[in-house]
């Protein structure tokens, strides 16, 4: 039952049916004015998804008053506590929705079927309200742990996406355990064009070396750590890369990521040229 359950699952990031949808919804999540606001949105400020965070506040307001509900005389607190839970699904909703304009086609997918559940349970959930307060309490309960249930299953889909399908995560986590410690040659001086984006390999992990105007040379981890998006195709400017797949930009300096949606800055390597042009990197925390 279990392995039929999670093929269900991932059959979701495959139905391309849903595409027509997910590129529409997207461009409208993608145009709305919310300026710096979109990467506190994103979770920047904190350094992870900010949509995880917040959902906390409505799911456990939403326990809370299914407890509630069977316990008597608690009806007043357990419709404090739906009414609590609505009106925090919203900042959630918008951190979930913001995250998602910035994924891929499968994670897309998965995601919109897990937004459509958590509405219904957010309607199911202020539909309760209303009835409460109109003292239809049976018929408030009955749609309260109808809530709940489409809720906790919207959640498994939003667990799915998050960590079988890898939406959130840092990419750039195990790159420290990729590597050895210690000084690895990566080129000559004059292999390394000034202002241009050069791919070096180092094991398995891709390199983005640029030097600058002055000759100092930076070095950080070449894929992105918000999608592993390819960060010597993107955009030079400022000091600072911008990738091409989502428009995370970080800073060459340190890696430090400017803007989103990527949250995690990016690996950045110690830089050393030898007398002789030879130039070799080592990453902090490697091995």
């Amino acid at each position: 039952m279990s392995t039929a359950l999670v093929k269900s699952l991932d059959a979701l990031g495959r139905w391309e049916q849903l595409d027509a949808v997910t590129g529409a919804v997207q461009r409208v999540v993608r145009g709305l004015p919310l300026g710096r606001f979109r990467d506190v949105l994103h979770g920047l400020p904190i350094g992870h998804p900010l949509h995880p965070a917040l959902v906390q506040v409505p799911m456990g307001a939403w326990a809370s008053a299914a407890v509630l509900d069977t316990v008597p005389g608690t009806g007043r607190s357990a419709r404090l506590l739906v009414g609590v839970g609505v009106l925090s699904a919203v900042p959630a909703a918008w951190a979930g929705w913001v995250d998602w304009a910035e994924q891929h086609e499968d994670q897309m997918r998965t995601g919109l079927v897990h937004a459509v559940s958590m509405a219904l349970a957010i309607g199911l959930y202020a539909r309760s309200w209303v009835h409460r307060g109109r003292g239809g309490t049976v018929r408030g309960k009955l749609l309260g742990f109808a809530g709940l249930s489409v809720a906790g299953a919207g959640g498994m889909l939003g667990g799915h996406l998050a960590f079988r399908q890898g939406a959130g995560p840092n990419k750039t986590e195990p790159v420290p355990r990729l590597l050895e410690e210690g000084w690895h040659p990566v080129g000559r001086v004059e292999d390394f064009p000034v202002g241009e984006a050069v791919r070096r390999e180092l094991g398995e992990v891709p390199l983005l070396v640029v030097r600058q105007v002055g000759g100092e040379i930076h070095v950080l981890a070449g894929r992105c750590s918000h999608q592993s998006g390819p960060l010597t195709d993107g955009t030079l400017a400022d000091g600072c890369v911008t990738c091409p797949w989502h428009g995370s930009v970080f800073r060459l300096a340190d890696g430090a990521n400017i803007a989103g949606p990527a949250t995690a800055p990016q690996p950045s390597f110690r830089v050393r040229v030898e007398g002789d042009g030879s130039v070799y990197v080592r990453l902090p925390g490697a091995g």
